[in-house]
């Protein structure tokens, strides 16, 4: 069963940041969780995520510089320890660019706040 536990939305020069927190309990949630949302935000520049479930985790920066999306969101999973979770983070380009640093505090920020 999948669960939406929070959502949000920033929006950072231009650009608009949709956040989905979702509790998960296997690999295939994943699948279906990110299937379903690259249907509904078929314009999104990038869709970014991390989880953890078990002993497995991944993060993915979806063409965003190496390091800049995935990985912030995963650290703050890391941080908070949490376990059978998904964050995944839509990015709408707003034309202007952030550069790697503020990237990287977009997508940090934006998985944060789905955790307060």
């Amino acid at each position: 069963m999948i669960n939406l536990i929070k959502n949000n939305e920033i929006i950072i020069k231009k650009s608009k940041f949709l956040g989905f927190l979702y509790e998960i309990s296997n690999l295939e949630e994943i699948k279906e969780i990110l299937n379903n949302l690259k249907k509904e935000h078929k314009k999104a520049t990038h869709i970014c995520y991390a989880y953890k479930v078990g002993v497995s985790a991944k993060y993915y920066d979806d063409g965003e510089p190496s390091g800049t999306a995935g990985k912030p969101i995963y650290n703050i999973i890391e941080k908070k320890n949490l376990n059978n979770i998904l964050i995944v983070v839509i990015r709408y380009f707003g034309g202007i660019k952030l550069g790697a640093g503020g990237l990287f505090r977009a997508y940090s920020n934006c998985a944060s706040e789905l955790l307060k």
